[in-house]
């Protein structure tokens, strides 16, 4: 996998989580003022158990900005501090809260020992629970639920939904990575396919012109006349194969926009970019070629170049316009090997353009014959 496309990942991650903490962070302090308020009879109370509460914030805090390292440590050791003063001395059945967050993130590190990280975690919250039996024996069963039974199965369940949410992003990143491997693909298989038809053209042609040449060689002396015809047509092979070779590197061999169409549409979803074409009029045929040169160059260069996740085609009497969601938002918009087509295009009376906004890229090819004002960009727009 390409740092590129590291990046990308990372970069999509991080938006997850960033979300998670919007929508998650308000209750979890809400819940954390309610154990603090709901425990606390006296000041020194509230001194005892805020620090788990921190801890916890924390904790989530960092775990969502995928720099939990950092703080892990320190904050179980601060948590997991508060939780046996808070059950022994304090009487708080809520004290726990603090080491059950922060153990429970703690366990979504990578470690070969996790297993019996987790079961020391769950361990330590029962022990401390069951060592208030000590000091309150007037009800053991009440103190045996509010201590023990429901911090234990909290601490559980909480361990469980956030491995599940570790794996959730797990996920993504597989996902991720998947969608990445086909984009390579696909524009590995775009290369083979010019290769392909490079060898087509090029390979027979050689293969032909060594053949002639060794003919004429023999000729030369004995009959000039068949050695110069030999000559001639090696000339007329090797112009022919030239033109060739040129419209194959324009994109202009067998060019068909229909074709090209289908073919953009094959190679997004291959990449998993959801993709949709409108066709709000007939392609003009006297440009539908160049058109199809500049949906070529800009499905490679989405492909191998943005982060796209869906790409708008829209063809109008005017030309085509190619809009995709994935284009990074620091740097400025290059043509790349549009560039090529932006003089034919304009030759051909038409304009290229390049350009983001609304957080979108468009790309688009616009052509003004016969009275048609509307152009590609009007089209989109509506």
């Amino acid at each position: 996998m390409t740092a590129r496309s590291l990046r990308i990942t990372e970069a999509t991650q991080g938006r997850l989580r960033r979300l998670n903490l919007l929508t998650t962070m308000p209750p979890l302090v809400i819940g954390a003022v309610v154990v603090v308020v709901v425990d606390t009879r006296t000041w020194w109370h509230a001194v005892v158990l805020t620090p788990a509460v921190g801890a916890a914030l924390l904790t989530y805090e960092r775990w969502t900005a995928d720099d939990l390292a950092r703080v892990v440590l320190p904050c179980v050791i601060v948590a997991g501090a508060v939780w046996p003063p808070g059950a022994l001395l304090i009487g708080a059945p809520n004290a726990y809260w603090g080491i059950c967050t922060v153990g429970s993130f703690a366990l979504t590190r990578p470690h070969r020992h996790r297993g019996l990280a987790a079961a020391g975690l769950f361990g330590f919250v029962a022990a401390v629970g069951a060592a208030r039996l000590l000091i309150d024996q007037d009800d053991v069963r009440r103190t045996l639920v509010s201590y023990v039974i429901v911090p234990t199965a909290v601490t559980v369940l909480v361990t469980v939904l956030t491995l599940l949410g570790e794996r959730f992003y797990d996920i993504v990143r597989e996902l991720d990575h998947s969608r990445k491997r086909e984009a390579e693909l696909a524009v590995t298989r775009e290369r083979f396919r010019f290769a392909s038809d490079l060898h087509d053209i090029q390979g027979h042609t050689l293969h032909v012109v060594k053949l002639k040449l060794a003919l004429a060689r023999r000729l030369v002396r004995s009959d000039a006349a068949r050695a110069d015809e030999e000559l001639r047509e090696i000339h007329d092979l090797v112009s022919d194969t030239i033109t060739q070779t040129k419209e194959l590197a324009y994109a202009q061999r067998r060019l068909n926009l229909s074709a090209e169409l289908e073919n953009a549409r094959n190679l997004f979803e291959a990449a998993g970019i959801r993709v949709r074409i409108t066709r709000r009029a007939e392609i003009d045929s006297g440009f539908s070629e160049l058109l199809g040169l500049v949906l070529r160059e800009t499905t490679t260069n989405i492909l191998r170049h943005a982060q796209a996740t869906q790409v708008r085609i829209t063809l109008s009497a005017a030309g085509i316009a190619i809009v995709n969601d994935g284009a990074p938002g620091d740097t400025r918009p290059e043509l790349g090997g549009l560039s090529a087509l932006r003089q034919r295009v304009t030759e051909g009376g038409g304009e290229l353009t390049a350009e983001r906004r609304a957080g979108e890229f468009r790309t688009a090819a616009t052509f003004a014959r016969s009275g048609t004002a509307a152009t590609a960009e009007e089209e989109e727009a509506r």
